[in-house]
């Protein structure tokens, strides 16, 4: 069985939605339909945007996640980033600060202004040094990567340079393949 590297299963730059920081999130927004429409329809769609700075590198990640938690700014003055089920938070707790605190009040009243004045650096993710895989590193190391970060992808490099990004769906097709390949 040939042995399967993550340059095998990366989406290129090219390929992929991309914004320069000081976009806007409405820009954002169009670069991922525009991104998904002109993809691979055999594969899965993106399902974030990778972000440019003025020297042309990346310095970061807008997930689907990110887009949501940007329209509502109570999350971030709470200091609220990521899941609080993770903090042992019971659902019902969630509920009272729904309710209590007013998340999601108005967010969707006002979200063509926010659209437009929303810069994709305040709220975009930058990522961490666990989130860079070589490109020929193997498949093995990259899941181990995905899992022990819970990352949905990777950025592939080559030297310095990031030249794609592993997705989490991707590598996971990769598994399915492989185990219907058993025929059992």
């Amino acid at each position: 069985m040939k042995t399967t590297i993550v340059k095998d299963l990366i989406v290129p730059l090219s390929e992929y939605a991309t914004v320069l920081e000081e976009a806007t999130l409405y820009e954002a927004v169009l670069a991922l339909e525009k991104a998904q429409a002109e993809f691979d329809q055999t594969r899965y769609r993106h399902r974030a945007i990778l972000v440019y700075n003025e020297k042309n590198h990346i310095v970061g990640k807008v997930s689907q996640l990110d887009i949501l938690r940007a329209l509502e700014p109570k999350y971030e003055q709470m200091g609220i980033s990521r899941s609080l089920s993770r903090f042992g938070l019971s659902p019902q707790f969630q509920k009272t600060m729904l309710e209590q605190l007013r998340f999601w009040d108005k967010p969707m009243d006002d979200i063509c202004r926010k659209a437009g004045q929303l810069k994709v650096n305040q709220f975009m993710y930058t990522p961490t040094e666990d989130e860079y895989v070589e490109e020929n590193a193997s498949l093995n190391e990259a899941i181990n990567k995905l899992i022990m970060g819970h990352h949905q992808s990777l950025l592939v490099t080559r030297g310095k340079e990031i030249i794609g990004i592993l997705r989490k769906t991707d590598v996971f097709m990769e598994i399915v393949q492989a185990i219907k390949a058993c025929k059992l």
